[in-house]
């Protein structure tokens, strides 16, 4: 598994959130209130869609699949100066990214996370850092295509 390290320069973001655990996954649930309603939001930047997890800090200190988080369907605007109802807005900071492409059917996904937590961050100079992950879903994105392609973006910070 390979990364590509960034400095990711800050985004903002307009989409719907839901609590959620690994668990009791309600992504399905989100994606379908958040689409058909995205269109309304004018000033997206481009076609690329962002499925973002907000964790409480030290979520993966002790990891418990039944631990909540929020989990976002979003899209990048150009400014917070028009939010539809029904809308919030979030802000990923600066800061540097382990950037992974996925290649495959949207339901193996979890074989690449696994392969991000279990094998190369443990072996690599990172640790997680608490700010959001997300993945890009851009013009390669097809689902359950296996030629499908997104970006993983894992927040990282050099290990002390």
């Amino acid at each position: 598994m390979e990364a590509r390290i960034e400095i990711l320069p800050e985004k903002k973001l307009i989409g719907k959130h839901i609590d959620m655990s690994f668990i009791e996954n309600k992504t399905f649930q989100l994606w379908s209130s958040f689409m058909p309603k995205r269109k309304e939001i004018k000033n997206v930047i481009d076609s690329n869609l962002y499925s973002l997890e907000v964790f409480p800090e030290k979520h993966f200190d002790n990891f418990d699949p039944n631990n909540s988080f929020q989990k976002w369907a979003a899209v990048e605007v150009a400014d917070f100066d028009t939010i539809p109802s029904e809308f919030e807005t979030l802000i990923i900071p600066t800061g540097l990214y382990a950037v992974f492409v996925h290649k495959g059917p949207q339901s193996e996904g979890h074989k690449t996370y696994h392969s991000i937590f279990v094998e190369w961050l443990p072996n690599s100079e990172y640790t997680v850092d608490e700010r959001p992950h997300f993945a890009v879903m851009g013009e390669q994105y097809k689902k359950e295509d296996p030629d499908s392609e997104e970006e993983i973006w894992i927040p990282i910070t050099l290990k002390a």
